[in-house]
């Protein structure tokens, strides 16, 4: 096989692939623990990882086009196997996110576990977010510091979730509140 034929095979397979990617979103199977901008390409606007010297984990995940995940120095960000995130959502952390396995986050979901700017003369506290495994978070939510959202939980669309979610329940709302016991509706049935 000569040179061309081995440049041209490899263009196909990059084509090929890219497009696949665009289509699906772009799968993660890595750990970033490098400081700076990450930008994985696939869609537009990219996917991009802005690390600032903490540690993100992610296995099998799913990022769609304009997600952006800014880890501060020593933060922790762990997305587990089979979850996605969806465009141009945004996970900032100064301390610690963790999102589980198997999760649904839709798009323009905000994801903090701080308040980002601190007042003159107070200091930021920063809380970590932690969602359980299975949760679905519907578009345009907002989930602050300091949160755990149980399994199975579903956030609806465009609520702000400041306090804590059990499991298996539908939350909604400015603040969110719970809405629906989720596993006494499937046994009503």
């Amino acid at each position: 096989m000569s040179i061309i034929e081995i440049i041209q095979r490899y263009r196909r397979r990059l084509k090929k692939h890219s497009l696949i990617e665009h289509l699906r979103g772009i799968w993660f199977s890595r750990k970033f623990t490098k400081s700076g901008i990450i930008v994985v390409s696939g869609g537009h606007p990219s996917p991009q990882i802005l690390n600032d010297g903490g540690k993100i984990f992610s296995e099998n995940c799913q990022f769609y086009s304009g997600v952006r995940i800014e880890i501060g120095k020593d933060a922790i960000v762990q997305i587990g196997n089979g979850t996605y995130i969806n465009r141009n959502s945004l996970i900032v952390s100064h301390k610690q996110v963790k999102i589980g396995r198997d999760c649904k986050i839709s798009w323009d979901v905000i994801i903090m576990d701080t308040d980002q700017h601190a007042i003159p003369g107070t200091a930021l506290e920063d809380k970590p977010v932690i969602i359980e495994d299975g949760v679905w978070i519907g578009c345009r939510s907002i989930i602050l510091k300091g949160v755990r959202v149980g399994t199975g939980a579903v956030v609806a669309a465009g609520a702000i979730v400041t306090k804590d979610v059990e499991p298996h329940t539908l939350v909604g709302g400015v603040p969110a509140r719970v809405l629906l016991n989720l596993t006494k509706s499937k046994n009503e049935k």
